[in-house]
């Protein structure tokens, strides 16, 4: 009898406990319980301590009302120009109406996964592959506000979706590198290109500069040098005319120079005229008239003695020269005379050179008699 008093007692404690356990829930942050009575939505549950009616009512679904992220494996999308393309998504959600997540939908993940494949393959099917790769921004909007309207009935609300990956097949992904690699080849070689140009106008710009300025430095060494010789010249005239130098030092100045003359390079052959001693004796009346309109006498400290015998030595010396060049003459007209052939016309004779000058005549002095 005890025993059985003892399993009774023993039933209604574990009937007691269960039925607390069963009464008492206890909801933590975040999260929303669904309570059916006797199979029909009764409430909901908020966090905190809530006391239900054991064994009528019962929690149907526990709700996270956290925002959940899901990946969606790759999907295969075909593009406007016929290029599948793998395509790889990420769903940002939240649950706003536990009760509508329940009730209205039996699976809203998969539901939401369905609808976002859908939805990609119609966005991504009105782009090219370029255009695909270039408008993340423009399709994760698209995408955003379709599964925002239809699972807003659902009582889920999407904040976000993002495109992770777009995979191109291997032969597009090797042209779109060649593409690109020509692409920056380019950009490459304009980059250089232009550094080129930019060089080469900077080289010619100081080229120019430096032409400028060598012009003008030897513009102004020419000035320089042109004021010099003036300078000179005229200091030199001015000595001239100081010292006043008589006829006999200018004819000597003018018989030094016929020699340099004579022995010229390019003189093969110096033909002297008879008229020259009529120009040396013309050229010495004048330079004695000139030397007696401006008073010819040479200015003090010069030695008159010393300049008449140089003046006499250089005559001589220049009647030597003149003679021995009348010499070479009449040695090749008559060479040439002896060399005509018989039966053809006498040559004509060459000119003949005067007699040689002497010195008294340059001078001034008497004339000599002429020959007969």
């Amino acid at each position: 009898m005890e025993i059985a008093i003892a399993v009774i007692v023993a039933v209604i404690v574990l009937f007691a406990v269960i039925t607390l356990v069963r009464a008492v829930r206890i909801v933590p942050q975040q999260r929303m319980d669904v309570v059916e009575r006797l199979g029909k939505y009764k409430r909901t549950l908020s966090p905190g301590l809530n006391l239900l009616v054991p064994f009528i009512d019962a929690v149907r679904t526990k709700v996270d009302m956290r925002e959940q992220v899901v990946s969606f494996p790759p999907q295969p999308v075909i593009t406007s120009d016929n290029l599948v393309v793998s395509i790889d998504t990420v769903l940002y959600f939240r649950v706003v109406d536990p009760v509508r997540a329940t009730y209205e939908i039996a699976n809203f993940l998969q539901a939401i996964e369905q609808l976002t494949v859908t939805t990609l393959r119609n966005v991504i099917g009105s782009l090219d592959l370029e255009k695909a790769l270039t408008s993340r921004e423009e399709i994760n909007r698209h995408l955003s506000g379709v599964l925002d309207e239809t699972t807003g009935r659902w009582g889920i609300k999407v904040t976000r979706v993002e495109i992770k990956a777009i995979e191109p097949p291997p032969s597009i992904r090797d042209s779109m590198e060649k593409q690109m690699r020509a692409e920056r080849d380019r950009r490459a070689a304009i980059l250089n290109a232009e550094g080129h140009k930019q060089a080469q106008i900077l080289t010619a710009e100081g080229e120019k500069q430096a032409a400028v300025l060598r012009a003008d430095g030897d513009r102004q060494s020419r000035i320089l040098q042109a004021e010099g010789q003036a300078k000179a010249i005229r200091t030199v005239f001015d000595a001239i005319h100081t010292a006043n130098p008589s006829q006999k030092v200018l004819a000597y100045q003018y018989l030094q120079a016929l020699p340099q003359i004579a022995n010229g390079s390019a003189n093969k052959v110096w033909i002297v005229p008879t008229e020259l001693t009529r120009a040396l004796e013309g050229m010495g009346g004048a330079l004695g008239g000139l030397a007696n309109m401006v008073g010819d006498q040479p200015t003090q400290g010069v030695d008159a003695g010393a300049v008449e015998r140089e003046a006499d030595e250089a005559a001589k010396a220049a009647a030597e020269a003149a003679a021995e060049v009348n010499h070479e003459v009449r040695a090749a007209e008559e060479q040439v005379s002896s060399s005509s052939a018989p039966g053809l016309p006498p040559q004509t004779p060459g000119i003949t050179a005067g007699e040689p000058v002497p010195p008294s005549t340059v001078l001034g002095e008497e004339r000599p008699p002429e020959r007969a």
